[in-house]
């Protein structure tokens, strides 16, 4: 018999889905709850006990199954199925976008994937929605970036890239000694040993434009040592410069998404956070990308090159419109 860890919750289940089934059978919910009918009538009878304070026949949730047909009344309270947080929410459809864009994935068939997202997206709203694992770039990725990439790391060869660089938005050729493919975020990524960096780097194969397999053995020198991914990809550097944002509820995900040096609560759910920009161009995109979820406290010069590429941006969208 399961635990009451698992039994409350689907008490909460059962009897909205009841509510909305009169006369179902006992053999059709258990098959739908993934129990056996005994554990099903064993809920009924737990159900029977349950209702407002007061604990009147009146207080209590009638049910009945005689005859194997389930009847309830008096749930009117706990009618409507539990709802997903704005928390929870944004957690599952994280999940749901890091599944879709893992390479295994990419290649099986039927809809149902986008269709899930698509509607926990429509059912949780706008605070949900704003969560979101990567921005989206406009590239053409070598669709066989990833069968290359594994041809060289079964053969030991070099690998010959080219690679878009967004933070410079430019294409730059690599050559690269491959030692592993890793999943960070939903996103698959080649590292190796770049010889025009002299230093290990990450390349996200979705950045990937094109891919050859030299004749050339990999072999990467000594100091070549796969990174720890375990907290992201991202990792800001000392040097880098320190923002201050100020965060609504629904900008919330920032702490939780970049490493934050600071993270203190202003009260009715908004933040301010302290974190490292790598450079002008990642601060700003961040920036414009929360809208007004969110803003650029410091530095000031920083504050208002936002500002001003926030109106740029407004009002070629007021031209276009």
């Amino acid at each position: 018999m399961s635990g009451s860890a698992d039994r409350l919750p689907r008490l909460l289940a059962l009897v909205p889905y009841l509510m909305s089934h009169p006369g179902a059978q006992v053999g059709e919910v258990a098959g739908v709850f993934g129990l056996s009918e005994k554990q099903l009538i064993d809920d009924l009878q737990l159900v029977w006990m349950c209702g407002l304070p007061g604990h009147t026949p009146g207080d209590l949730i009638d049910v009945s199954w005689d005859g194997g047909e389930i009847l309830i009344d008096n749930a009117d309270t706990i009618a409507r199925p539990l709802r997903l947080g704005i928390d929870e929410a944004s957690a599952l459809l994280v999940a749901l976008r890091m599944l879709a864009a893992t390479p295994e994935l990419a290649e099986v068939p039927g809809d149902a994937l986008p269709r899930v997202t698509a509607k926990l997206e429509r059912a949780a709203g706008e605070g949900a929605a704003t969560v979101s694992t990567q921005v989206a770039v406009d590239v053409e990725a070598a669709p066989d970036a990833l069968p290359r990439v594994r041809e060289g790391l079964t053969r030991g060869r070099r690998l010959s890239l080219r690679y878009y660089v967004q933070g410079r938005d430019e294409v730059t050729p690599r050559e690269v000694d491959p030692m592993r493919v890793v999943v960070v975020d939903g996103r698959a990524y080649l590292e190796g040993w770049c010889y025009r960096a002299e230093a290990m780097r990450l390349f996200r194969l979705d950045r990937v434009l094109g891919v050859d397999v030299l004749d050339v053995p990999a072999d990467p020198p000594a100091e070549a040592e796969p990174r720890d991914v375990t907290a992201g990809v991202f990792r800001p550097s000392p040097t880098d410069e320190l923002v201050e944002l100020e965060l609504s509820a629904a900008g919330r995900w920032v702490a939780e998404y970049y490493p934050c040096e600071q993270v203190t609560e202003l009260g009715e759910g908004r933040l301010r956070v302290a974190l490292r920009a790598r450079d002008e161009d990642w601060i700003l995109k961040l920036a414009l990308r929360l809208g007004d979820t969110g803003r650029v406290v410091s530095p000031p010069d920083m504050a208002e090159t936002v500002r001003q590429e926030a109106e740029r941006a407004l009002a070629l969208y007021a031209h276009h419109s």
